[in-house]
Protein backbone atom coordinates (compact mmCIF):
# COMPACT_ATOMS: atom_id res chain seq x y z
CA UNK A 1 0.00 0.00 0.00
CA UNK A 2 1.38 3.52 -0.78
CA UNK A 3 2.22 5.78 1.72
CA UNK A 4 -0.55 8.65 0.67
CA UNK A 5 -3.26 5.23 1.28
CA UNK A 6 -1.54 4.50 4.83
CA UNK A 7 -3.72 5.13 8.56
CA UNK A 8 -1.35 8.26 9.86
CA UNK A 9 -0.98 5.96 12.95
CA UNK A 10 0.94 3.46 10.63
CA UNK A 11 3.25 5.65 8.77
CA UNK A 12 3.93 7.41 12.10
CA UNK A 13 5.22 4.23 13.48
CA UNK A 14 7.44 3.09 10.48
CA UNK A 15 8.89 6.42 10.90
CA UNK A 16 9.49 5.87 14.35
CA UNK A 17 10.94 2.51 13.28
CA UNK A 18 13.28 3.95 10.61
CA UNK A 19 14.79 6.42 13.33
CA UNK A 20 15.21 3.18 15.99
CA UNK A 21 16.91 1.36 12.94
CA UNK A 22 19.96 3.95 12.51
CA UNK A 23 20.79 3.20 15.53
CA UNK A 24 21.11 -0.37 15.61
CA UNK A 25 24.32 -0.35 14.47
CA UNK A 26 25.48 2.38 17.46
CA UNK A 27 23.93 0.42 19.86
CA UNK A 28 25.50 -3.11 18.56
CA UNK A 29 28.90 -2.35 18.30
CA UNK A 30 28.48 -0.24 21.95
CA UNK A 31 31.60 -1.20 24.16
CA UNK A 32 31.66 1.20 26.87
CA UNK A 33 30.10 1.05 30.14
CA UNK A 34 26.76 2.28 32.14
CA UNK A 35 28.52 5.36 33.23
CA UNK A 36 29.87 6.62 29.47
CA UNK A 37 28.20 9.41 27.73
CA UNK A 38 27.38 7.12 24.74
CA UNK A 39 25.64 5.03 26.74
CA UNK A 40 23.09 7.47 28.37
CA UNK A 41 23.30 9.53 25.19
CA UNK A 42 21.58 6.26 23.42
CA UNK A 43 19.50 5.12 25.89
CA UNK A 44 17.65 8.67 26.07
CA UNK A 45 17.14 8.47 22.35
CA UNK A 46 15.78 4.59 22.65
CA UNK A 47 13.72 5.25 25.53
CA UNK A 48 12.22 8.59 23.54
CA UNK A 49 11.18 6.66 21.17
CA UNK A 50 9.35 4.40 23.29
CA UNK A 51 7.87 6.95 24.52
CA UNK A 52 6.62 8.10 20.70
CA UNK A 53 5.37 4.81 20.07
CA UNK A 54 3.50 4.73 23.48
CA UNK A 55 1.99 7.67 22.51
CA UNK A 56 0.82 6.44 18.98
CA UNK A 57 -3.32 6.25 18.58
CA UNK A 58 -4.38 2.94 17.69
CA UNK A 59 -8.03 4.01 17.65
CA UNK A 60 -8.85 -0.06 19.17
CA UNK A 61 -7.72 -1.58 15.73
CA UNK A 62 -5.93 -4.92 16.24
CA UNK A 63 -3.45 -4.01 13.13
CA UNK A 64 -2.97 -0.92 14.27
CA UNK A 65 -2.08 -2.29 18.25
CA UNK A 66 0.23 -5.49 16.79
CA UNK A 67 2.34 -2.75 14.76
CA UNK A 68 2.61 -0.79 17.89
CA UNK A 69 3.60 -3.47 19.59
CA UNK A 70 6.42 -4.69 17.12
CA UNK A 71 8.02 -1.56 17.08
CA UNK A 72 8.28 -1.38 21.10
CA UNK A 73 9.24 -5.05 21.05
CA UNK A 74 12.14 -3.88 18.73
CA UNK A 75 12.66 -1.09 20.58
CA UNK A 76 12.81 -2.73 23.86
CA UNK A 77 15.23 -5.23 22.37
CA UNK A 78 17.70 -2.32 21.66
CA UNK A 79 17.71 -0.93 24.98
CA UNK A 80 18.17 -4.58 26.04
CA UNK A 81 21.46 -5.37 23.97
CA UNK A 82 22.71 -1.88 25.04
CA UNK A 83 22.01 -2.82 28.27
CA UNK A 84 23.67 -6.53 28.15
CA UNK A 85 26.91 -4.60 26.09
CA UNK A 86 27.92 -2.41 29.31
CA UNK A 87 27.26 -4.91 31.73
CA UNK A 88 28.55 -8.17 29.88
CA UNK A 89 30.14 -10.38 32.41
CA UNK A 90 33.66 -10.25 29.48
CA UNK A 91 33.19 -6.71 29.09
CA UNK A 92 34.03 -5.83 32.95
CA UNK A 93 36.72 -8.45 33.07
CA UNK A 94 38.28 -6.17 30.26
CA UNK A 95 37.65 -3.10 32.29
CA UNK A 96 39.14 -4.65 35.61
CA UNK A 97 42.16 -5.69 33.80
CA UNK A 98 42.94 -2.17 32.09
CA UNK A 99 42.51 -0.61 35.52
CA UNK A 100 45.08 -2.54 36.73
CA UNK A 101 46.95 -0.91 33.66
CA UNK A 102 45.65 2.71 34.53
CA UNK A 103 47.21 1.84 38.39
CA UNK A 104 50.83 1.24 36.84
CA UNK A 105 50.67 4.27 34.70
CA UNK A 106 49.29 6.74 37.41
CA UNK A 107 51.51 5.16 40.09
CA UNK A 108 54.87 4.46 37.90
CA UNK A 109 54.71 5.51 34.85
CA UNK A 110 53.59 9.18 34.51
CA UNK A 111 55.08 10.12 37.48
CA UNK A 112 58.68 8.87 35.81
CA UNK A 113 57.98 11.49 32.88
CA UNK A 114 57.31 14.80 35.50
CA UNK A 115 60.78 13.46 36.83
CA UNK A 116 60.03 11.85 40.21
CA UNK A 117 62.28 8.38 40.55
CA UNK A 118 62.72 5.86 37.79
CA UNK A 119 61.17 3.52 35.86
CA UNK A 120 60.82 -0.14 38.07
CA UNK A 121 62.94 -2.99 36.41
CA UNK A 122 59.39 -5.46 37.01
CA UNK A 123 57.33 -2.56 35.12
CA UNK A 124 57.69 -4.35 31.48
CA UNK A 125 56.72 -7.80 32.67
CA UNK A 126 53.84 -6.31 34.56
CA UNK A 127 53.00 -4.52 31.27
CA UNK A 128 53.04 -7.72 29.33
CA UNK A 129 50.92 -9.69 31.74
CA UNK A 130 48.32 -7.07 31.74
CA UNK A 131 48.48 -7.49 27.88
CA UNK A 132 48.44 -11.68 27.79
CA UNK A 133 45.67 -11.62 29.84
CA UNK A 134 43.64 -9.26 27.66
CA UNK A 135 44.23 -10.99 24.86
CA UNK A 136 43.18 -14.18 26.49
CA UNK A 137 39.26 -12.38 26.82
CA UNK A 138 37.42 -14.19 25.53
CA UNK A 139 34.45 -12.23 23.08
CA UNK A 140 32.66 -14.92 21.61
CA UNK A 141 32.44 -12.94 18.36
CA UNK A 142 30.87 -10.04 19.78
CA UNK A 143 31.43 -6.60 17.99
CA UNK A 144 31.18 -4.71 21.09
CA UNK A 145 33.47 -7.17 23.09
CA UNK A 146 36.10 -7.22 20.74
CA UNK A 147 35.79 -3.40 19.92
CA UNK A 148 36.73 -2.92 24.37
CA UNK A 149 39.50 -5.47 24.09
CA UNK A 150 41.29 -4.09 21.11
CA UNK A 151 40.66 0.03 22.30
CA UNK A 152 42.31 -1.66 25.43
CA UNK A 153 44.80 -3.64 23.97
CA UNK A 154 45.81 -0.73 21.69
CA UNK A 155 46.74 1.86 24.54
CA UNK A 156 48.45 -0.52 26.87
CA UNK A 157 50.78 -1.65 23.90
CA UNK A 158 51.60 2.00 22.84
CA UNK A 159 52.26 2.51 26.21
CA UNK A 160 54.51 -0.72 26.24
CA UNK A 161 56.29 0.67 23.59
CA UNK A 162 57.12 4.39 24.73
CA UNK A 163 58.32 2.71 28.23
CA UNK A 164 60.38 0.26 25.68
CA UNK A 165 61.79 2.93 23.90
CA UNK A 166 62.86 5.20 27.13
CA UNK A 167 64.34 1.83 28.02
CA UNK A 168 65.95 1.03 25.34
CA UNK A 169 66.86 3.84 23.21
CA UNK A 170 69.82 5.84 23.72
CA UNK A 171 68.11 9.81 24.37
CA UNK A 172 69.33 12.30 22.09
CA UNK A 173 71.86 14.87 23.94
CA UNK A 174 71.05 18.30 23.71
CA UNK A 175 73.38 20.49 21.09
CA UNK A 176 75.34 23.10 22.60
CA UNK A 177 73.47 26.63 21.65
CA UNK A 178 76.78 28.24 20.94
CA UNK A 179 77.04 26.11 17.30
CA UNK A 180 73.76 28.12 16.04
CA UNK A 181 71.22 30.10 17.16
CA UNK A 182 68.28 27.88 16.16
CA UNK A 183 69.58 24.93 18.37
CA UNK A 184 68.20 26.65 21.41
CA UNK A 185 64.84 26.29 19.55
CA UNK A 186 65.36 22.75 18.91
CA UNK A 187 66.59 21.82 22.66
CA UNK A 188 63.45 23.40 24.33
CA UNK A 189 61.14 21.69 22.10
CA UNK A 190 63.03 18.40 23.08
CA UNK A 191 62.48 19.28 26.28
CA UNK A 192 58.61 19.99 25.56
CA UNK A 193 58.53 16.61 23.99
CA UNK A 194 59.95 14.68 26.65
CA UNK A 195 57.41 16.13 29.31
CA UNK A 196 54.82 15.37 27.10
CA UNK A 197 55.31 11.64 27.09
CA UNK A 198 53.95 11.46 30.28
CA UNK A 199 50.66 12.98 28.98
CA UNK A 200 50.30 11.52 26.34
CA UNK A 201 50.40 8.13 28.30
CA UNK A 202 48.09 9.09 31.20
CA UNK A 203 45.78 10.19 28.26
CA UNK A 204 45.88 7.14 26.36
CA UNK A 205 45.04 5.21 30.28
CA UNK A 206 42.43 7.96 30.97
CA UNK A 207 44.13 9.13 34.12
CA UNK A 208 44.46 12.66 32.70
CA UNK A 209 41.90 15.05 33.57
CA UNK A 210 43.50 18.29 32.76
CA UNK A 211 44.06 17.67 29.16
CA UNK A 212 43.02 16.24 26.03
CA UNK A 213 43.85 14.42 23.13
CA UNK A 214 43.05 17.19 20.75
CA UNK A 215 44.18 20.18 22.64
CA UNK A 216 47.76 18.11 22.94
CA UNK A 217 48.05 17.00 19.39
CA UNK A 218 47.37 21.05 18.42
CA UNK A 219 50.17 21.44 20.37
CA UNK A 220 52.46 19.10 19.49
CA UNK A 221 51.64 19.99 15.62
CA UNK A 222 52.73 23.83 16.26
CA UNK A 223 55.97 22.23 18.13
CA UNK A 224 56.46 20.30 14.40
CA UNK A 225 55.72 23.75 12.57
CA UNK A 226 58.12 25.95 14.70
CA UNK A 227 60.72 23.27 13.79
CA UNK A 228 59.86 23.04 10.20
CA UNK A 229 60.68 26.88 9.89
CA UNK A 230 63.88 27.32 11.49
CA UNK A 231 66.51 27.55 8.54
CA UNK A 232 69.28 25.30 9.54
CA UNK A 233 70.99 24.74 5.40
CA UNK A 234 74.27 24.16 5.44
CA UNK A 235 74.20 22.15 8.96
CA UNK A 236 73.92 18.75 8.79
CA UNK A 237 74.23 18.03 12.25
CA UNK A 238 71.50 20.33 13.39
CA UNK A 239 69.53 19.55 10.89
CA UNK A 240 69.30 15.66 11.52
CA UNK A 241 68.86 16.30 15.65
CA UNK A 242 65.97 18.19 14.29
CA UNK A 243 64.82 15.49 12.36
CA UNK A 244 64.90 13.34 15.14
CA UNK A 245 62.99 15.51 17.23
CA UNK A 246 60.07 15.60 14.76
CA UNK A 247 60.24 12.17 14.80
CA UNK A 248 59.62 11.67 18.46
CA UNK A 249 57.15 14.58 18.56
CA UNK A 250 55.35 12.24 15.25
CA UNK A 251 55.35 9.37 17.05
CA UNK A 252 53.43 11.23 20.12
CA UNK A 253 50.85 12.17 17.62
CA UNK A 254 50.15 9.07 16.12
CA UNK A 255 49.67 7.41 19.87
CA UNK A 256 47.07 10.78 20.27
CA UNK A 257 45.50 9.42 16.86
CA UNK A 258 43.94 5.72 18.78
CA UNK A 259 41.17 7.87 20.27
CA UNK A 260 39.77 8.38 16.12
CA UNK A 261 40.63 4.64 15.50
CA UNK A 262 38.69 3.22 18.34
CA UNK A 263 35.30 4.10 16.47
CA UNK A 264 37.16 2.46 13.23
CA UNK A 265 35.27 -0.81 12.34
CA UNK A 266 38.61 -2.27 10.68
CA UNK A 267 40.68 -1.26 13.83
CA UNK A 268 39.09 -4.50 16.07
CA UNK A 269 37.77 -6.66 13.00
CA UNK A 270 40.72 -8.90 12.12
CA UNK A 271 38.81 -11.08 10.12
CA UNK A 272 40.26 -9.01 6.79
CA UNK A 273 43.72 -8.67 8.08
CA UNK A 274 46.59 -9.85 5.45
CA UNK A 275 48.08 -11.74 8.67
CA UNK A 276 45.28 -13.42 10.06
CA UNK A 277 44.62 -14.57 6.58
CA UNK A 278 47.39 -15.83 6.11
CA UNK A 279 47.47 -17.88 8.98
CA UNK A 280 43.85 -19.28 7.95
CA UNK A 281 44.93 -20.35 5.07
CA UNK A 282 47.76 -22.74 6.67
CA UNK A 283 45.36 -23.88 9.18
CA UNK A 284 43.32 -25.16 6.11
CA UNK A 285 45.55 -26.91 4.53
CA UNK A 286 47.12 -28.15 7.89
CA UNK A 287 43.74 -29.82 8.78
CA UNK A 288 43.57 -31.42 5.04
CA UNK A 289 47.11 -32.94 5.55
CA UNK A 290 45.78 -33.91 8.94
CA UNK A 291 42.64 -35.63 7.54
CA UNK A 292 44.63 -37.07 4.52
CA UNK A 293 46.76 -38.78 7.75
CA UNK A 294 43.91 -39.69 9.93
CA UNK A 295 41.72 -40.98 7.44
CA UNK A 296 44.46 -42.79 5.22
CA UNK A 297 44.52 -46.85 4.86
CA UNK A 298 48.15 -46.60 4.55
CA UNK A 299 49.11 -43.57 6.48
CA UNK A 300 52.42 -44.86 6.63
CA UNK A 301 53.43 -43.99 2.89
CA UNK A 302 51.89 -40.67 3.63
CA UNK A 303 54.39 -39.64 6.66
CA UNK A 304 57.23 -38.45 5.40
CA UNK A 305 55.89 -36.23 2.56
CA UNK A 306 53.17 -35.21 5.22
CA UNK A 307 55.54 -33.64 7.52
CA UNK A 308 57.66 -32.22 4.98
CA UNK A 309 54.91 -30.33 4.29
CA UNK A 310 54.17 -29.47 7.31
CA UNK A 311 57.19 -27.78 8.42
CA UNK A 312 57.03 -25.59 5.48
CA UNK A 313 53.88 -24.30 6.76
CA UNK A 314 55.66 -23.19 10.01
CA UNK A 315 58.15 -21.71 7.80
CA UNK A 316 55.28 -19.97 6.64
CA UNK A 317 53.76 -19.08 9.46
CA UNK A 318 57.09 -17.78 11.08
CA UNK A 319 56.73 -14.69 7.98
CA UNK A 320 53.48 -14.14 9.17
CA UNK A 321 53.94 -10.10 10.13
CA UNK A 322 52.43 -9.45 13.88
CA UNK A 323 51.93 -5.83 12.96
CA UNK A 324 52.50 -5.14 16.94
CA UNK A 325 48.89 -6.92 17.13
CA UNK A 326 48.92 -8.80 20.48
CA UNK A 327 46.13 -10.81 18.75
CA UNK A 328 47.35 -11.67 15.65
CA UNK A 329 50.47 -13.14 17.90
CA UNK A 330 48.21 -15.09 19.90
CA UNK A 331 46.66 -16.31 16.59
CA UNK A 332 49.98 -16.97 15.47
CA UNK A 333 50.88 -18.96 18.47
CA UNK A 334 47.86 -21.33 18.49
CA UNK A 335 48.22 -21.77 14.63
CA UNK A 336 51.61 -22.93 15.53
CA UNK A 337 50.70 -25.28 18.13
CA UNK A 338 48.25 -27.04 15.66
CA UNK A 339 50.83 -27.93 12.87
CA UNK A 340 53.96 -29.17 15.41
CA UNK A 341 50.89 -31.22 17.21
CA UNK A 342 50.22 -32.99 13.76
CA UNK A 343 54.02 -33.41 13.56
CA UNK A 344 54.34 -35.02 16.89
CA UNK A 345 51.64 -37.63 16.21
CA UNK A 346 53.19 -38.45 12.82
CA UNK A 347 56.57 -39.15 14.13
CA UNK A 348 54.68 -41.37 17.29
CA UNK A 349 53.17 -43.04 14.39
CA UNK A 350 56.41 -43.75 13.09
CA UNK A 351 58.33 -44.68 16.32
CA UNK A 352 55.40 -47.07 17.08
CA UNK A 353 55.62 -48.68 12.87
CA UNK A 354 59.85 -49.23 13.69
CA UNK A 355 59.34 -50.69 16.92
CA UNK A 356 57.19 -53.57 15.14
CA UNK A 357 59.73 -54.48 13.23
CA UNK A 358 62.40 -55.31 16.29
CA UNK A 359 62.73 -58.49 17.82
CA UNK A 360 65.14 -57.71 20.56
CA UNK A 361 64.40 -58.17 23.92
CA UNK A 362 63.91 -55.03 26.24
CA UNK A 363 63.26 -54.05 29.80
CA UNK A 364 59.45 -54.48 31.21
CA UNK A 365 59.62 -50.77 32.79
CA UNK A 366 60.72 -49.82 29.12
CA UNK A 367 57.81 -52.03 27.10
CA UNK A 368 55.38 -50.78 29.61
CA UNK A 369 56.39 -47.07 28.69
CA UNK A 370 56.16 -47.98 24.93
CA UNK A 371 52.43 -49.67 25.31
CA UNK A 372 51.25 -46.22 26.92
CA UNK A 373 52.62 -44.25 23.77
CA UNK A 374 50.57 -46.51 21.85
CA UNK A 375 47.94 -45.94 23.60
CA UNK A 376 48.62 -42.02 23.55
CA UNK A 377 48.91 -42.01 19.82
CA UNK A 378 45.19 -43.46 19.66
CA UNK A 379 44.17 -40.81 21.89
CA UNK A 380 46.19 -38.13 20.26
CA UNK A 381 44.27 -39.37 16.80
CA UNK A 382 40.90 -38.60 18.55
CA UNK A 383 42.20 -35.66 20.00
CA UNK A 384 43.34 -33.70 16.95
CA UNK A 385 39.61 -34.54 15.38
CA UNK A 386 37.89 -32.84 18.15
CA UNK A 387 35.96 -29.98 17.77
CA UNK A 388 34.38 -29.28 20.29
CA UNK A 389 34.08 -27.35 24.06
CA UNK A 390 34.78 -28.19 27.20
CA UNK A 391 31.00 -28.99 28.13
CA UNK A 392 31.01 -31.91 25.38
CA UNK A 393 30.94 -35.74 26.52
CA UNK A 394 33.39 -36.41 24.17
CA UNK A 395 35.91 -33.86 25.55
CA UNK A 396 35.43 -35.36 29.40
CA UNK A 397 36.40 -38.78 28.04
CA UNK A 398 39.11 -37.51 26.28
CA UNK A 399 40.40 -35.81 29.32
CA UNK A 400 39.87 -38.62 31.86
CA UNK A 401 41.77 -41.12 29.18
CA UNK A 402 44.83 -38.70 29.11
CA UNK A 403 44.80 -38.38 33.21
CA UNK A 404 44.53 -42.66 32.90
CA UNK A 405 47.40 -42.58 30.90
CA UNK A 406 49.30 -40.03 33.12
CA UNK A 407 48.90 -42.38 35.83
CA UNK A 408 49.49 -45.38 34.64
CA UNK A 409 53.43 -44.13 33.41
CA UNK A 410 53.65 -42.53 36.80
CA UNK A 411 53.08 -46.31 38.39
CA UNK A 412 56.08 -47.99 35.86
CA UNK A 413 58.88 -48.51 38.01
CA UNK A 414 62.10 -48.00 36.18
CA UNK A 415 64.02 -50.58 38.43
CA UNK A 416 66.79 -48.15 38.24
CA UNK A 417 66.93 -47.86 34.36
CA UNK A 418 68.50 -44.51 32.97
CA UNK A 419 66.83 -45.36 29.27
CA UNK A 420 63.21 -46.44 31.07
CA UNK A 421 63.55 -43.27 33.18
CA UNK A 422 64.15 -40.77 30.16
CA UNK A 423 61.47 -43.03 28.21
CA UNK A 424 58.54 -42.69 30.75
CA UNK A 425 59.93 -38.63 31.06
CA UNK A 426 58.63 -37.72 27.82
CA UNK A 427 55.58 -40.23 27.91
CA UNK A 428 54.68 -37.73 30.50
CA UNK A 429 55.46 -34.62 28.68
CA UNK A 430 53.44 -35.95 25.54
CA UNK A 431 50.87 -36.40 27.76
CA UNK A 432 50.41 -33.37 28.88
CA UNK A 433 51.25 -31.50 25.67
CA UNK A 434 48.31 -33.17 24.53
CA UNK A 435 46.22 -32.31 27.69
CA UNK A 436 46.99 -28.54 26.90
CA UNK A 437 46.11 -28.88 23.32
CA UNK A 438 42.91 -30.17 23.89
CA UNK A 439 42.27 -27.58 26.43
CA UNK A 440 43.75 -25.16 23.47
CA UNK A 441 41.06 -26.44 21.02
CA UNK A 442 38.27 -26.40 23.40
CA UNK A 443 38.74 -22.72 24.94
CA UNK A 444 36.70 -20.96 22.18
CA UNK A 445 39.82 -18.40 22.02
CA UNK A 446 39.06 -15.98 18.54
CA UNK A 447 40.61 -13.47 17.36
Amino acid sequence: MEMGNQHPSLSRLQEIQKEVKSVEPQVLGFSGLLDDKNYRRLERLLTRQLFEIDSVDTEGKGDLQQARKRAAQETERLLKELEQNATHPRRLEIHNIFQEAQALARDKIVPFYSGAGSVPDELEESLQDVVLRLTHVKTGGKVSLRKARHRALSRICAVQEMVEDCLRKQPSLPLSEDAHPSVAKVNAVMCTASKARGTVIALLMGVCSDETCRHLSCVLSGLVADLDALDVCGHPDIRNYRREVVEDINKLLKYLDLEEEADSTHAFDLGQNHSILKIETVLKRMREVRNEVLQAQSPAELYLSSKTELQGLIGQLDEVSLEKNPCIREARRRAVIEVQTLITYIDLREALEKRKTLQADEHPSHAAVWSVLGSLSEIQGEVLSFDGNRSDKNYIRLEELLTKQLLALDAVDPQGEERCKAARKQAVKLAQNILNYLDLKSDEWEY
